[in-house]
């Protein structure tokens, strides 16, 4: 299964959904492809900090790839991995589009306090755009990353999101959390700090368990 973590807006978190992501389904035993897609290179500096910290026992595969040639690349490295997950920047690049044609799953996460309604037509369209090109339909899941453990925020970024039923919206809120940052600065993922921060944990096994389908 390919996922392309994206979206139009910067600061949503994608590059720590991405990277847990990975993490997470090589937990569950799969060989997992990690595609680095920012040109800010986050992904890959997360995995040169996880190289110290894990004794160069990643876990996944780290490959940097950028610009149209994205699409072709993924169809060439799709058969050697159970799970490929692409970590795309915050804007509309080539790199996201070029990704979304060859994706199952399109994850857009929204941190409640950088939303901003102008973001929903630029991703409607882009969606629009790749859906009418690609031969198979891409399923997409929106939801809520970053968001505050209580507020008003949180309520009218949902209401928003659920009226627009093409970005699949899914009630699985990952909260900002201390324990992402300081697990990210050492190059892991929540599920890997000493010691737990179970609500983290729990959060993003609940997201990720109903996006892939597969319960731990």
């Amino acid at each position: 299964m390919i996922f392309t973590v994206g979206g139009i807006k910067g600061g949503t978190g994608k590059t720590t959904i991405s990277t847990n992501l990975a993490v997470w389904l090589s937990q569950q035993g799969a060989d997992v492809l990690l595609v680095d897609a920012d040109e800010q290179e986050s992904a890959s500096d997360f995995t040169a900090w996880r190289e110290e910290t894990k004794k160069g026992q990643l876990g996944y595969t780290l490959v940097q790839l950028n610009g149209a040639t994205v699409r072709r690349q993924i169809e060439q490295l799709r058969p050697k991995y159970d799970h490929i997950v692409i970590d795309t920047g915050g804007r509309d690049t080539a790199s996201q589009r070029a990704a979304l044609f060859v994706s199952d799953i399109y994850l857009i996460p929204f941190a409640p306090r950088s939303y901003e309604i102008w973001t929903l037509s630029k991703v409607q369209a882009l969606l629009g755009e790749i859906m009418g090109g690609r031969a198979t339909p891409l399923q997409v899941f929106s939801f809520l990353n970053k968001a505050d453990t209580r507020g008003a925020d949180n309520s009218e970024a949902t209401d928003v999101l659920r009226e627009n039923e093409e970005l699949n919206f899914v009630d699985y809120p990952v909260i900002n959390r201390k324990a992402f940052a300081t697990a990210a600065s050492k190059g892991l993922s929540v599920f890997e700090m000493i010691p737990l921060d179970e609500k983290a944990v729990s959060e993003v096994d609940a997201l990720f368990g109903h996006i892939t389908g597969i319960k731990k």
